[in-house]
């Protein structure tokens, strides 16, 4: 499935993170430097979590 998630924040990046375990995510956000970070896999906010879904899941998002 296809899967739009507008705005990164923490809640919209969490739904994000969960949601491309098993699905084809976009992310989009006002921001093009969360964009970047998250494109490198790494996490625009302060989240243990969600820090380690990036590096070490394989997500596609």
């Amino acid at each position: 499935m296809k899967i739009a998630v507008a705005g990164l924040g923490y809640v919209g990046l969490s739904i994000a993170v969960l949601l491309a375990q098993h699905n084809e995510v976009v992310g989009y956000d006002v921001s093009n430097g969360k964009i970047e970070l998250i494109n490198q896999r790494v996490s625009p906010i302060n989240d243990k979590e969600i820090e380690e879904y990036l590096k070490t899941k394989q997500l596609n998002l």
